[in-house]
């Protein structure tokens, strides 16, 4: 589904990594410190994504994530759609001109250079899989997806418990723990969440290294748990939705089942 200065080669690896999480866990052996169960505005059966939020998490997104990953599912129309980051359609025109769209081919048959359009899918800095692999010794992961892709066992009997109290979110609480879980400083590869302790990105945030304008906190946890939210609404961009959805079938199912009783007891009054 969705789509600001350029960071040194180990920042942009750093998040380049979060798909071999899976593997590593299966070949390195042990497991990493469970992420602990964070508060999120779109938790529960009626939560919401927050827009400042999610705007603050495109822009670490955009100077960090994308200097090493794409994000396919990712348009420039998406972000000013309902439910996500509601950026205006003129800042959406604005940001995709900003970019270079390869097209064509043309009526020579050559491909060409345009400005980007709001229909257009986040460019990627690289132009093939193996070109990305040449630079960076490993292929990035897309991240459209991640915050559905990744996630952690609770174990038993938490993972019964979790269907009842519909905790859905396994995969952006190891997000954001996993980016504040690098606590050596003497080695950048150390991680307490990744299975084994060793992960193979370095620390990609540091505190002060996005700009905020709104007064947030320019903080290593706050730039997580922005980031988090974004790739969050990125993975399900129609979460609030989903659930008006559930909320209306389950007060028609309610107000079914009573019509059926109350019927029930109307046809079978006379019954002996």
């Amino acid at each position: 589904m969705i789509r600001f200065t350029t960071l040194g080669l180990a920042a942009a690896l750093a998040l380049g990594h979060f798909a071999t999480g899976a593997s590593a866990a299966e070949e390195g052996g042990g497991h990493g410190a469970a992420p602990t169960r964070q508060s999120w505005s779109f938790a529960g059966p009626f939560g919401k994504f927050d827009q400042a939020q999610l705007q603050r998490g495109f822009q670490v997104f955009r100077e960090v994530c994308s200097n090493c990953h794409s994000a396919r599912n990712l348009t420039f129309r998406n972000l000013a759609e309902e439910g996500g980051p509601r950026f205006s359609e003129a800042q959406v025109k604005t940001l995709a001109a900003e970019y270079k769209i390869q097209d064509g081919p043309d009526d020579q048959g050559k491909m060409f250079e345009r400005a980007g359009r709001p229909a257009d899918r986040f460019p990627w800095n690289y132009p093939n899989a193996e070109a990305a692999k040449a630079t960076l010794g490993a292929l990035p992961p897309d991240l459209s997806v991640m915050a559905k892709a990744r996630s952690y066992s609770r174990g038993f009997p938490m993972f019964l418990l979790d269907a009842v109290i519909q905790y859905q979110e396994h995969g952006v609480d190891y997000i954001y723990a996993l980016l504040n879980g690098y606590s050596n400083p003497k080695d950048v590869n150390h991680n307490d969440y990744f299975p084994g302790g060793k992960i193979g990105m370095a620390k990609p945030l540091s505190d002060g290294q996005v700009e905020y304008t709104d007064g947030t906190p320019k903080t290593v946890p706050q730039y997580a748990r922005d980031v988090a939210s974004f790739l969050m609404w990125m993975a399900e961009p129609k979460l609030e939705e989903r659930k008006q959805t559930g909320f209306k079938v389950m007060v028609f199912l309610i107000i079914f089942a009573g019509l059926l009783y109350f019927t029930k007891k109307k046809v079978w009054a006379d019954a002996h």
